[in-house]
């Protein structure tokens, strides 16, 4: 062996070694929090001025440091085989013992070692890292930026403006490591995914439709505004002009009983749009975590959502986009799902509103016909198609000698949860002949829920 080859092996080993450091620089970057970055600044440590412009904007600083990282590893792959080729007869001999052995280096001394020691001592680390990857990145962020350009305009699809580098699926899978682990719950590292995910969740897709909405006539008394927001279990609701599209405000239930208080004889002489207060509207397409902090900073609980033509698609509440992250939200009013057909003591009977409007028909020997069946599935859409509007509790319809009448709420969006049928004649419905019917839930996928 030459005194050549001992340089090159030399210098492959510091090339190892700032590869190393590399690794561990990116290790520690990836873990440190912002919160202890801005103590740092504030004990006036060291590198804490470029850390923390790191960690403003860390794809950029991660993507150097990767490169210079790739750099470090090739150089001293390069550097290593051209000393075995001078040290052994054949050139193959000399590719596998110089691959052999750095890969075991890169192994051990670049993917376990620094991470480990980048993941133990991160805030260390990334404040003796920052300065250095500051300069670094001054002088190669453009060259990175290229490559990066390069490598999505070769690669099919839409790529990563910044690089794939650094992901959220990266950070997916550390939450799901987690989980394993057990060091976070099921139920949280749900959450955690549900928060991810609610970027690219649309307001439409967490609205409550049109279809589903209850609203009220600007022309309305305070006192038929009252009795509709105690009856439909609705604090806000929408206030139209001349139809479903022309939201003109939403009338709060709290405005409504303090003016009341305020002015009594006011209850049936004041309109519901002397009290109303403006619509906040926004389109079906925004994504939900940014409406979420509009509605924050705006202190709004309930917007409407327009389609692309200016019609109303529905309305969402702080609420709707909080029940994507934590699951349903049950409050003292919202009652435990009922069964499919209860029959009552007077021969009455209670059927769920999801229940199949087909299978009702045969419970109460009507055969609906086709203008009926069309576009519904359940009793309460039944119900919502002949009464025109979203039934709430009391409202009624009648089919042949029976009637139909709205009882409870259920779920967030309170729809009625349960519909009294009786007959006129004082006769008993017409029960199954098990008294009891599959649990509606069940019986499709498509059905309202």
């Amino acid at each position: 062996m030459t005194a050549s080859d001992i340089w090159l092996l030399v210098f492959a080993a510091a090339l190892v070694a700032a590869a190393g450091a590399l690794a561990g620089a990116d290790a520690a970057l990836s873990r440190v929090s912002r919160v202890s970055v801005e103590r740092a600044v504030r004990d006036q440590k060291p590198g804490a001025g470029a850390l923390r412009q790191i960690v403003g904007d860390p794809a950029r600083y991660l993507n150097v440091a990767l490169f210079l990282r790739i750099l470090c590893e090739t150089s001293a792959v390069a550097l290593v085989t051209v000393v075995m080729v001078g040290l052994l007869p054949q050139t193959w001999q000399a590719v596998v013992v110089a691959s052999l052995t750095m890969l075991i280096v890169s192994y051990v001394l670049l993917g376990v070692a620094p991470r480990t020691l980048g993941r133990q001592h991160a805030a260390r680390l990334s404040l003796s890292a920052a300065r250095p990857l500051l300069v670094a990145a001054r002088i190669l962020g453009p060259l990175t930026k290229l490559l990066i350009l390069i490598g999505n305009a070769l690669t099919p699809g839409k790529g990563f403006r910044d690089g794939p580098f650094t992901s959220e699926a990266e950070l997916r899978d550390l939450v799901d490591l987690a989980e394993e682990s057990a060091l976070i719950e099921d139920d949280e590292r749900q959450m955690i995914h549900s928060v991810f995910e609610l970027s690219d969740t649309l307001a439409r897709e967490v609205m409550v439709p049109r279809t589903d909405m209850v609203f009220i006539e600007r022309a309305k008394t305070l006192r038929q505004a009252m009795s509709l927001g105690l009856r439909s279990g609705f604090s806000r609701i929408p206030v139209i002009g001349e139809n479903a599209d022309d939201i003109v405000g939403v009338l709060y239930l709290k405005d409504v009983t303090r003016r009341i208080f305020d002015h009594r004889e006011g209850e049936s002489t004041e309109k519901v749009e002397s009290v109303m207060r403006p619509a906040y509207f926004v389109p079906e397409s925004k994504p939900a975590d940014d409406l979420l902090k509009e509605m924050q900073a705006n202190r709004t609980h309930i917007a409407v959502v327009v389609d692309e033509y200016g019609g109303v698609a529905g309305i969402v509440t702080i609420e709707d986009i909080l029940e994507e992250i934590v699951g349903e939200i049950a409050d003292e009013y919202d009652v435990a799902e009922r069964p499919a057909v209860e029959e009552l003591a007077d021969g009455s009977l209670r059927v769920n509103a999801r229940l199949d409007v087909e299978e009702f028909g045969e419970l109460i020997g009507v055969e609906f016909d086709e203008d009926d069946l069309d576009d519904v599935e359940t009793v309460g859409g039944l119900m919502a198609k002949r009464l025109g509007l979203v039934p709430i509790p009391g409202a009624t319809i009648r089919i042949g000698a029976t009637s139909l009448t709205a009882e409870s709420l259920a779920g967030r969006r309170n729809r009625i949860g349960a519909v009294l049928v009786r007959r006129d004649d004082g006769l008993p419905v017409a029960t199954p002949s098990n008294g009891q019917t599959e649990d509606p839930s069940a019986q499709r996928a498509g059905q309202h829920d």
